[in-house]
């Protein structure tokens, strides 16, 4: 063998082994970032998410649904949105409210055309998605004057008090979260670089039985 072709064949599997070398490497590093993000931060999370309606059981809900974006595209008032990739690996781009961009009609919609029945038929008199909560941003509270949460639930989920603060009702809110969406305390209070609504619809936690 001619000592050019040797040198060639020499440089071909040097080539060869640190392309191999490479890719090992980077196939690695995306492990890495998937354990970090995803199936690490899928066991570690332990906040419950607010789901469409039909999805509040978290373990049937995670087992069903294949990620297929038809309820968000469905969704006429536009307020289902994805979750994140930090939600971790299993979580990420599963349907998520997002009442800061909407709220929920209850329409059915979404249920409708769930392939999967990952969102189950609900009734519309219980199904509770999550519950208002006031938070310290919440200008009746600082200020006073505003009742716009009380004036926009239709539930008759919010009263007022004697000084016109708002009181929620546990029983009668269900999470639809027009209350969420029509605070105005985010944008009256941006100067301070806030990022958190006077009333947000959180999810609701059950105490665990001892």
């Amino acid at each position: 063998m001619k000592q050019n072709e040797l040198y060639t064949e020499k440089n071909t599997t040097k080539a060869s082994k640190s392309f191999q070398r490479r890719s090992f490497l980077s196939a690695s590093a995306g492990i890495v970032v998937m354990l970090g993000l995803g199936f690490v931060g899928a066991q570690s999370k332990t906040q419950k998410l607010l789901r469409p309606p039909g999805g509040q059981n978290e373990d049937a809900f995670r087992a069903k649904c294949i990620k297929c974006d038809r309820c968000r595209s469905v969704c006429h008032t536009s307020v289902i949105g994805v979750a994140p990739i930090e939600e971790g690996f299993i979580t990420a781009r599963t349907p998520v409210m997002k009442f800061h961009l909407g709220f929920c009609d209850f329409c059915n919609q979404c249920v409708e055309v769930c392939p999967t029945q990952a969102l189950e038929p609900f009734d519309k008199q219980t199904v509770k998605i999550g519950l208002a909560t006031l938070t310290d941003t919440c200008i009746a509270l600082n200020y006073g004057g505003c009742t716009l949460c009380f004036e926009a639930c239709e539930y008759k989920a919010i009263s007022l008090d004697d000084q016109k603060r708002p009181i929620i009702d546990a029983d009668k809110c269900n999470g639809c979260g027009v209350c969420e969406k029509i605070c105005p305390a985010l944008v009256l209070r941006s100067y301070i670089g806030g990022t958190v609504r006077g009333i947000e619809v959180r999810p609701i936690v059950k105490e665990a039985i001892i």
